[in-house]
């Protein structure tokens, strides 16, 4: 299970200004703010991005310069693989170690959609264990329950972060991920393709899925 929520995407207008620069090209730029705040790229300006993104990640430095931030909720076992990604991203999470004890443990908490029937009444015994040790950290502060609970905590348990991302780093993610056997990337780069533009800046990079499958 993965969510993802409350995205925004910043600072077009300015990335796409940087991307003329070395052109002194500024008169040509023809993207403006429609009646709903979003930034619509023109013609010329969307030529000259496709142009740079397909030209390689020196030419299309401005891709670091167009921000996404959004809110995920994933398992453990998904995040430890998306902090391979550490270049250029910033996230704060929810703390485990400060809140573990703060709500009730249930199934909602994890991710289980695809555990076999044996393997949920497994985890409903960890549940219930959890739960019981949470009672006793909260009613008596013992230091035991709380490292039961610490140690104990499978990788389903869900962790929010809000993620700072750019557009570069979108690029990588996508076509390193998108064949991934965990659905949770899937999910992830179905959200990536809905972004702004991202179609023809991010999703249509013949080099990079040449590359990828040549590895």
């Amino acid at each position: 299970m993965i969510k993802l929520e409350r995205t925004s995407v910043m600072n077009f207008e300015n990335a796409v200004r940087g991307a003329r620069n070395p052109f002194n090209s500024w008169d040509r730029m023809d993207s403006a703010y429609d009646e709903n705040g979003n930034y619509v790229l023109g013609p010329n300006d969307l030529k000259l991005l496709t142009t740079l993104c397909k030209s390689g990640s020196d030419d299309r430095k401005f891709m670091r310069q167009i921000f996404v931030t959004v809110d995920i909720t994933a398992p453990l076992y998904w995040w430890k693989e998306f902090d391979t990604y550490k270049v250029g991203t910033v996230a704060n999470s929810t703390s485990t170690m400060h809140k573990i004890h703060a709500k009730a443990f249930s199934r909602e908490d994890f991710s289980c959609d695809r555990m076999s029937p044996e393997a949920l009444e497994c985890l409903d015994q960890v549940i219930a264990l959890l739960e019981q040790k949470r009672q006793v950290f909260v009613e008596t502060k013992d230091r035991a329950a709380w490292d039961d609970m610490i140690q104990l905590l499978p990788s389903s348990y869900h962790q929010m972060r809000t993620c700072t991302m750019n557009y570069e780093n979108l690029v990588n993610i996508y076509y390193a991920r998108r064949y991934h056997k965990l659905p949770e990337w899937h999910v992830l780069c179905d959200w990536i393709r809905a972004l702004p533009n991202a179609d023809v800046l991010i999703c249509s990079l013949r080099d990079e899925v040449n590359k990828e499958e040549s590895v």
